[in-house]
């Protein structure tokens, strides 16, 4: 759990660590949406994020470069990397600074901490749950300290078997999850193309990822420019695995794709190692584990006379959009945005974006 690191009062019930989610910083959807995290969870944000921010003009290429950022941004944030991440539900023994709750419907955590220790009144985390805000708070680094304790036991196996989210909500829209991760993963497939043609697999790889590639890479029909293959690997998907290696995989020996589109571990979020030399894409778990599942790569009608009693998957009534947000902020912190081409890419995109170019 975590403690107040001036007075030691406990400022949380027991809690145990899992991978940032992609969707931490996406903000839209719903008026009203739920916490981040799951009870008995936390998380590490290693970079900084969130106030004090200051604009890209009065900070400059060089000393952004700096702080990891490598392209232009609205506003660069000066606050400390290594906040922790909660669900509000999970904290204890902390009261709101009510001049610091600056939102429309709650509190949306622009003018820095928002919450004190109960006991001594230290600032020590902010509270966000205003409209179209993802529910979350955010403990400080230098603010607290663990106490380890006993506390939620993490479920049988490796972690990485995990159940596929659905890409599109009961309500018949595409997923704020879905959008964020495939926003984020984006950004590392768009530097791995190196600028070529990329070809996807057929199915809903296609309709997640396949538009901004389209738009901003050269087509692989284009004549002289060498395409690299993308596919999904990972648990039971690796082409360099034995087949039955891991429980339930059929994966075998196989041809390796230039490009891997693999999980990110739902506890730790490094991402799986992919054998045969392709690139590892990162992607969440939940994502990765939906769009390996073998209905989600089959476009067909069942055969003439089969039929189906589950109900037809939804069908959103527009195309899918990934978070164009948090792809322009993903790719502004890979050093490859440097590369003349990927800069153009990310100019393009940018332009494109309201409100996004400094």
């Amino acid at each position: 759990m975590f403690a107040c690191a001036g007075c030691g009062a406990e400022l949380s019930v027991p809690v145990a660590r899992v991978a940032l989610p992609a969707h931490a910083f996406r903000s839209g959807g719903e008026r009203y949406l739920p916490p981040v995290l799951p009870p008995g969870a936390y998380a590490v944000d290693p970079e900084p994020h969130g106030p004090p921010l200051r604009r890209w003009a009065e900070v400059g290429a060089e000393a952004a470069a700096a702080r990891g950022v490598y392209a232009p941004v609205p506003h660069l944030s000066f606050g400390a990397p290594g906040r922790i991440l909660l669900a509000p539900g999970d904290t204890r023994g902390t009261v709101l600074v009510p001049e610091r709750c600056d939102g429309c419907c709650g509190a949306a955590g622009g003018l820095g901490p928002n919450l004190a220790c109960a006991r001594c009144g230290r600032e020590v985390g902010t509270r966000i749950d205003d409209c179209y805000r993802w529910q979350a708070v955010w403990l400080e680094p230098d603010a607290v300290r663990e106490l380890p304790v006993a506390g939620p036991e993490r479920p049988p196996g490796d972690g990485w078997d995990v159940p596929g989210l659905p890409p599109v909500e009961p309500l018949g829209w595409w997923s704020d999850h879905w959008s964020a991760a495939v926003g984020t993963a984006l950004a590392h497939l768009l530097a791995a193309s190196a600028g070529g043609p990329l070809v996807l697999p057929d199915g809903l790889v296609t309709v997640v990822f396949g538009r901004v590639p389209a738009a901003v890479l050269p087509s692989p029909l284009a004549a002289g420019a060498p395409a690299r293959t993308v596919a999904l690997v990972g648990p039971g998907l690796d082409p360099g695995q034995e087949p039955g290696s891991r429980p339930g995989s059929g994966a075998g020996p196989g041809p390796a794709p230039d490009l891997a589109l693999v999980p990110r571990h739902p506890w730790t979020g490094e991402a799986w190692r992919p054998s045969g030399g392709a690139v590892p894409v990162p992607l969440d778990a939940e994502v990765w584990a939906y769009l390996a599942a073998p209905e989600a790569a089959s476009t067909t009608r069942p055969p003439e006379g089969v039929e189906r009693d589950d109900p037809l998957p939804l069908r959103p009534h527009r195309p899918f959009q990934p978070d164009r947000w948090l792809l322009l902020d993903r790719l502004a912190r890979l050093p490859a945005v440097r590369e003349p081409w990927l800069r153009a890419v990310y100019d393009r995109l940018a332009a494109d974006v309201p409100g996004f170019l400094p």
